[in-house]
């Protein structure tokens, strides 16, 4: 009987020790992050800028030409800094063919259609001033020379010279003081037009920081790199010290050629892997001896990638019609606000080197805005960030968490991943935490210290989730993935129960 009951008890404590819980860790400071995590991106692609964020004569666009409701949207989720012009565009883009009043169309051979170069630096500026977003510019490293890239600086910068003078003389007198630019965008691809070998990135990256700094010498700078030492070492050993930002991308779902969705739980499975991406950089940033003052930019990134059949396959040809299926609204399902609050996640907790991330893009294609003729739709990626930005506090506080196994084939994921923020008094927690299972409730476990020390009988928290996972936002039926308020009961072992395919931002 004796043994009996002590297997029993190990089994209740083997038990015990597999639930889902959330810690703090004692004795660990908390640390401010840097709001620019929740940052966009836009490219000269489909209709991301033209029938995107611009559409002069559509009755919601201003006078300027840029929709309105797409700004107000992006001021509800506070959108912190926005990259342009590209993505695979800008690397045979030359932006002096996008300013003063005589725009010649040119043929954007990255997309194989025409741009009419009617959005160029001074609409990009002054939609960003209006919308209240820092301004971020990647400069074309593929075609494009060092001097271009230089002489981009001089004209959004400078107050003398010739392109000072071009900038001045096309209605701008004032400079528009643009502390971040890139120097390229994927060039170690071979789907990138002008890639570079490794041993050309370096010494490129090197001589282009070197003029831009001359220009303005308190710039930001990023260069593309990956979490693979065989590319971004060498960059490193030759650029580092010019460098303030290694920029490294990531989809995961590819779907470039095939458009075939990623089903629930297989993107379930890939909520882990951007946390690998941003260990693996850090490893090489240390490696290389320059982790002290270069920080990481995750600025392009998404769930699933753009559908763009024949891209890199140059002999197959573009198939543009086919990019119409990247606005198909019912593939941005709670798979998508799951991946994304994990993404976020990833990003917090290692706040100390991610810097900045853009969430690829802002607007249409992948984006969490779709904008139409008519008006816009928030998609389920769209109220994950607005729980981020607006409900989370300052700081985040590093906290263990224990979490149950979810599978899909031989693959496995935590079905818990949790961020603890806590606001600079030290005194209002704010937990984001997501229950990745599709179908099952969750009970977790939550650190007695999170609520003061004194367990309540509730807490007032937001839950984003649907009437099933693949359920989605659509144009006529746009609420059926938003944030709600509940009132979540709390048991006296400090445990609350996550709703399925949920993310849910709790306020202590």
């Amino acid at each position: 009987m004796k043994k009996a009951l002590f297997t029993l008890a190990l089994l209740l404590s083997l038990t015990s020790m597999a639930q889902n819980s959330v810690i703090i860790e004692r004795g660990a400071t908390p640390y401010r992050y840097n709001p620019m995590i929740f940052g966009g991106f836009i490219e000269h692609f489909s209709t991301q800028v033209y029938g995107g964020i611009y559409d002069p004569g559509n009755p919601l666009s201003d006078a300027d030409g840029f929709r309105t409701d797409v700004i107000e949207a992006l001021k509800e989720i506070k959108m912190p800094i926005v990259r342009w012009p590209g993505g695979c565009f800008v690397s045979t883009y030359h932006w002096l063919g996008g300013v003063g009043p005589e725009r010649t169309p040119v043929f954007d051979k990255s997309w194989g259609v025409e741009d009419p170069n009617t959005f160029g630096t001074d609409e990009y500026i002054k939609w960003c001033r209006k919308a209240g977003i820092e301004p971020y510019i990647c400069t074309n490293a593929g075609t494009g020379t060092a001097e271009e890239m230089s002489d981009w600086v001089e004209y959004c910068n400078l107050e003398v010279g010739k392109f000072a003078s071009m900038r001045i003389a096309n209605g701008h007198p004032e400079p528009y003081n643009v502390k971040y630019w890139s120097v390229g965008n994927e060039n170690y691809g071979g789907w990138e037009l002008g890639a570079k070998t490794v041993g050309e990135w370096g010494p490129f990256v090197c001589e282009s920081s070197k003029l831009m700094r001359s220009v303005t010498k308190d710039l930001t700078l990023l260069a593309a790199a990956t979490p693979d030492r065989g590319w971004t070492l060498p960059l490193l050993k030759a650029a580092g010290g010019h460098l303030d930002y290694v920029s490294i991308h990531g989809y995961w779902n590819f779907m470039t050629h095939e458009n075939i969705p990623a089903p629930y739980l297989k993107c379930m499975m890939y909520t882990d892997w951007p946390e690998g991406s941003i260990q693996e950089t850090i490893d090489i940033l240390k490696e290389a001896g320059h982790d002290d003052h270069i920080k990481i930019a995750y600025d392009e990134w998404n769930l699933r990638s753009w559908h763009h059949p024949g891209h890199g396959r140059l002999r197959d040809g573009f198939d543009v019609e086919a990019r119409k299926n990247n606005d198909l609204n019912f593939v941005y399902t709670m798979a998508d606000a799951i991946f994304s609050a994990c993404f976020y996640n990833s990003c917090l907790r290692n706040a100390d080197y991610v810097h900045m991330a853009c969430i690829s893009p802002i607007v249409n294609t992948r984006g969490p805005i779709y904008a139409y003729k008519d008006g816009i739709l928030k998609r389920s990626t769209y109220y994950a960030m607005w729980m981020y930005v607006n409900l989370l506090a300052e700081n985040v506080v590093p906290v263990r968490v224990t979490s149950e196994r979810l599978s899909y084939g031989d693959e496995s994921t935590g079905v818990i991943d949790a961020i603890l923020t806590v606001d600079d008094l030290g005194s209002n927690y704010v937990m984001a935490i997501v229950n990745k299972d599709p179908e099952n409730g969750k009970q977790v476990q939550l650190d007695s210290a999170i609520f003061g020390g004194k367990i309540p009988s509730s807490v007032n928290a937001q839950v984003l989730n649907g009437n099933g996972p693949d359920d989605y936002n659509e144009v006529g039926a746009e609420d059926h993935i938003i944030p709600r308020e509940a009132r979540l009961k709390v048991k006296k072992d400090g445990s609350i129960t996550l709703q399925p395919h949920s993310l849910t931002v709790i306020t202590f």
